[in-house]
């Protein structure tokens, strides 16, 4: 349980080492609460990454200015890591994800929060299949330079409102965003960015993904948004 947590009476922002406790393990993570957050996002990083992952932080700052509080957290142990078909083990993630999750959803101060994901890589199918599978108390996805494909059983049952940003220069998956954007059944977005290859290493590029999901989170995660997640018929 996260202690000396407040958020309703402290007006300065936190920032907490947290031990996560999933089904025998444990896994390390990072959370930041700004005052008056309008909601908390978990991030799932993309294979080899962590909750150390520099451009993840980037974007966590971002949302931070926008009041979302953000989890970042190691989906592996570092054993676990080690072995490679572990990062491409998308039922382990997504599991992992859940438990996440049902962890935030028990702590005082943040359990209340609206909840949304950011994934990167094989962390977005994992938040995919894990939202698919949460239903409605996710509200909101992002998706950077996203694997779709290895959620494509699941996609369809994605009820959250779903933003997938590609480079321009991530040609194969490019195709597998546009692919899976089809087959959304939500509100979804897909933005192209100018320039930008798998790792959004260009100048700008990690930026605008930062500014990008921050709006996409004040969006579908304000207290006062009552729009249907589901697509306009």
């Amino acid at each position: 349980m996260v202690k000396n947590l407040d958020v309703v009476k402290d007006n300065k922002d936190k920032k907490l080492t947290v031990t996560i406790p999933l089904n025998g393990i444990l896994t390390e993570g990072i959370l930041r609460v700004p005052h008056n957050p309008r909601g908390i996002v978990l991030f799932a990083h993309g294979s080899g990454s962590s909750r150390l992952s520099p451009r993840n932080t980037l974007v966590a700052s971002v949302l931070r200015q926008a009041r979302v509080a953000s989890l970042l957290f190691d989906l592996l142990t570092e054993e676990e890591d080690s072995i490679y078909e572990n990062r491409f083990n998308i039922e382990l993630l997504t599991e992992r994800l859940i438990q996440t999750t049902q962890w935030v959803r028990r702590q005082p101060g943040i359990k209340n929060l609206k909840l949304g994901y950011f994934g990167a890589s094989t962390g977005a199918a994992a938040a995919l299949k894990a939202a698919a599978r949460t239903g409605s108390d996710i509200r909101a996805i992002v998706s950077r330079g996203g694997r779709p494909d290895l959620a494509m059983d699941e996609i369809e049952n994605v009820n959250s409102a779903t933003l997938l940003i590609v480079g321009e220069n991530d040609p194969q998956v490019l195709g597998l965003n546009q692919q899976a954007y089809q087959i959304l059944n939500t509100t979804k977005k897909i933005e192209i960015i100018a320039g930008a290859t798998h790792l959004f290493e260009e100048p700008g590029t990690l930026q605008k993904t930062a500014e990008l999901a921050s709006d996409w989170f004040k969006k579908y995660l304000s207290r006062n948004f009552k729009e249907s997640y589901r697509k306009y018929t």
